[in-house]
């Protein structure tokens, strides 16, 4: 049985069908009516878009496995906290779990994860990252005076992230409702004539190196802020980057990270084509159609420096950008100092009322 298309009425949304007492197609909401010529081209696009199947399937053959010996010197420690399992050589000692501060204790020699591909190492060091600390307390007027104690940067680690590295070409199909206004007037009426438009964008995007961050532990947002790294700095991946540095095992396959990846690529296709629809008074997507090709992923590590502390029972966890130094983290705020801040906009809004009324007065 052939599917069935059903119209939409660029006006209202609502379905329309045709009115054979006009011989019309007609919705029957707000009573517009249109050609039967003018609905060709969007039968056209209604079957297309019904013939096409989405497809973002991926090969997510990252890694390797490791060379016999290659992990030899490598201990993996536990955190009884959070579950956390962090890599590290066999001159860690003892140390806090980078996740949620607690000790962890080492477990065993490492095994089982796929060997990465790809590294980038440490850029930036422990003291470049207590100073960025430091400079992202300056100019916080709302901030507790005692949470600026130095005590809280020597709890500050470099870890290095696994991420899945998805490359892939995309090639989309996008439809927008679009409209434009024109308004005029006569000695009478004030009139307002609205367009309807239903434009079509087509095309191709490569995408490479999009990362999702491998570690349930991580929060994703704050993964996502602290990007972009710079895949020109990445190397070969050798043990003996890890040195003096502790790694995270991952915990999120390269097929579980698929969905995020997905979402990624499609935001930012949809986005690209959406800046090529102008010259319309309003713009809203109605239809989007992406076909993945060659999609392949890549495991690699990404440095950052972590730093968590606990501010009255509130735990607060700021990373850094190991490559580049950006540095991001949300902050504990003073009550008393807000409350003091709050009554003094309020009095200096109230005053500026005020001393607006007695020049109106004046007047």
């Amino acid at each position: 049985m052939a599917a069935l298309l059903e119209y939409k009425c660029p006006c209202c949304g609502g379905a329309i069908a045709f009115d054979s007492s006009v011989q019309k197609m007609k919705c029957p909401y707000c009573d517009t009516e249109f050609e039967m010529d003018a609905l060709k081209a969007q039968d056209e696009v209604l079957k297309q878009e019904q013939e096409q199947t989405e497809d973002m399937s991926w090969d997510t053959g990252a890694g390797s496995d490791w060379q016999p010996g290659e992990t030899e010197g490598m201990r993996v420690y536990t955190c009884k906290s959070c579950g956390g399992e962090i890599v590290g050589d066999a001159n860690t000692g003892a140390t806090a779990c980078p996740y949620c501060g607690n000790p962890v204790v080492m477990s065993g020699a490492f095994a089982g994860a796929l060997r990465p591909d790809l590294v980038i190492p440490f850029k930036l060091d422990k003291e470049a990252a207590k100073k960025a600390f430091a400079k992202h307390l300056q100019g916080k007027r709302l901030l507790p005076k005692a949470f600026k104690d130095q005590n809280h940067i020597d709890e500050i680690k470099g870890i290095y992230v696994p991420f899945w590295l998805f490359n892939a070409e995309a090639d989309a199909d996008l439809r927008y409702r679009a409209t434009r206004v024109h308004t005029w007037s006569d000695s009478n009426y004030n009139y307002t004539e609205t367009q309807y438009f239903s434009v079509v964008r087509s095309g191709s995007l490569a995408f490479d190196n999009v990362p999702v961050d491998g570690s349930t532990k991580m929060a994703d947002d704050l993964m996502q802020s602290i990007e972009p790294f710079d895949l020109r700095d990445a190397v070969d991946f050798q043990t003996a980057y890890l040195a003096g540095y502790l790694a995270d095992k991952y915990d999120v396959t390269a097929e579980e990270s698929i969905d995020r990846a997905n979402q990624r690529i499609r935001e930012s296709t949809e986005d690209a084509f959406r800046g090529t629809v102008n010259g319309y008074a309003t713009v809203l997507p109605e239809h989007s159609n992406l076909r993945l090709k060659n999609g392949k992923a890549k495991y690699a590590l990404y440095p950052v420096w972590l730093l968590n502390t606990t501010w009255q029972n509130q735990k607060f966890t700021f990373a850094m950008n190991g490559q580049t130094g950006k540095f991001v983290g949300n902050l504990p705020m003073d009550k008393g100092a807000f409350r003091r801040w709050f009554w003094g906009v309020t009095a200096a809004v109230t005053a500026a009322v005020y001393g607006l009324m007695w020049l109106v007065h004046l007047l």
